[in-house]
């Protein structure tokens, strides 16, 4: 299937799964049966596209931000139309059913270390299957999928391509389009037959280190819970070899790793935040993802992309909800002089 050039191409389509978030700060996770207090609570953005595309508005992207996907006839539905409105996200892809409610979160995040445990209502988002999407009427220049394993829709098989989110990639890539992908972190033993079959449609594949390890079948930790850099490594290959064209990302609360198509390996270690700096890790992933999507739009060096990655991500990291803690790129790439990387993450081999 011959592509059209992408050189006249501009913007970032999102698509998937759009969600708000309940952010609730509570003391302890309770055992069954037990209390825990909530201290507050706040609404937040939710779902790969709404948060890389929210994220890219407030970094200031200078290039246009398409939203497509489902939400419900109701409250949080306005809201969220409401919402890119304000950001200058482009909904005529992004529409409403009566259907299913829109989909929401309530994240439970422990005050002490920002550890987050969600409780989901995927609502509209298992009905989308992105079939109002025509691509060749797209101005985009890459179009982010994301979560896998979230959209039942998409996740659902197709004869031909292997899913249905297979078959809305490999139609992305014949109009032109850069396609990337996301999925959700969850346990089970679904990663290799929903995503394999995705990535032969994939240029750039951006995981965290469990869900790279579960889709390419390696232990990304030993058993000290250290990063264990071969197996890291190997699974990037080993994505590559299931059809990714171009980049495998590979994110991690230590930093991110990347290797080309061509072999070429790029480390990044994350910001030396302080403790008392984390409000919330729920939002760190997609905002390391929008800082190396905004990177990749742009054309810049690899190494520069992981660096906006991490930063992007540390911003993220200093409020509760996934995106409010993010401002302007400046302000982002700006944690790197005040933190200062970790010291660099030394491959093994």
């Amino acid at each position: 299937m011959k592509s059209k050039s992408s050189s006249n191409r501009s913007g970032l389509l999102g698509g998937g799964n759009w969600i708000v978030d309940q952010v609730k700060m509570i003391d302890v996770f309770p055992q069954r049966e037990r209390l825990a207090n909530i201290s507050s609570q706040s609404e937040g953005t939710g779902g790969a596209p709404y948060n890389v595309l929210v994220n890219l508005s407030r970094l200031g992207a200078p290039f246009p931000l398409f939203g497509a996907g489902l939400v419900g006839k109701d409250l949080l539905g306005n809201q969220i139309l409401e919402d890119c409105k304000r950001h200058k996200i482009d909904t005529k892809l992004l529409r409403a059913t009566a259907e299913a409610p829109t989909s929401y979160t309530d994240v439970m995040t422990e005050s002490k270390g920002g550890v987050r445990t969600f409780f989901h209502c995927r609502g509209a988002n298992a009905l989308w299957d992105g079939k109002d999407l025509d691509f060749s009427k797209s101005k985009a220049k890459i179009f982010h999928l994301g979560y896998l394993l979230l959209l039942d829709a998409m996740d659902k098989e197709d004869k031909k391509f292997g899913t249905k989110a297979a078959a809305l990639l490999a139609a992305a890539q014949a109009a032109g389009l850069k396609t990337s992908v996301d999925t959700v972190s969850e346990d089970s033993d679904r990663f290799a037959k929903v995503l394999t079959p995705a990535l032969k449609y994939v240029d750039y594949c951006i995981l965290n280190e469990l869900e790279a390890g579960k889709t390419a079948g390696f232990k990304i930790r030993k058993s000290d819970g250290t990063l264990d850099t071969v197996s890291l490594r190997h699974a990037a290959g080993a994505l590559l070899q299931c059809g990714v064209k171009e980049l495998v990302v590979i994110h991690f609360p230590e930093g991110g790793f990347a290797r080309t198509r061509d072999g070429k390996d790029s480390w990044q270690s994350s910001l030396n935040l302080p403790q008392k700096y984390i409000a919330g890790s729920a939002g760190a992933g997609d905002g390391f993802c929008a800082g190396v999507l905004y990177g990749l739009h742009e054309g810049w060096e690899l190494q520069q992309c992981l660096l906006t990655g991490v930063c992007v991500a540390a911003a993220s990291l200093s409020h509760p909800t996934c995106t409010q803690g993010v401002g302007k790129l400046a302000a982002a790439m700006a944690l790197a002089k005040k933190y200062r990387p970790r010291p660099p993450l030394e491959p093994e081999y």
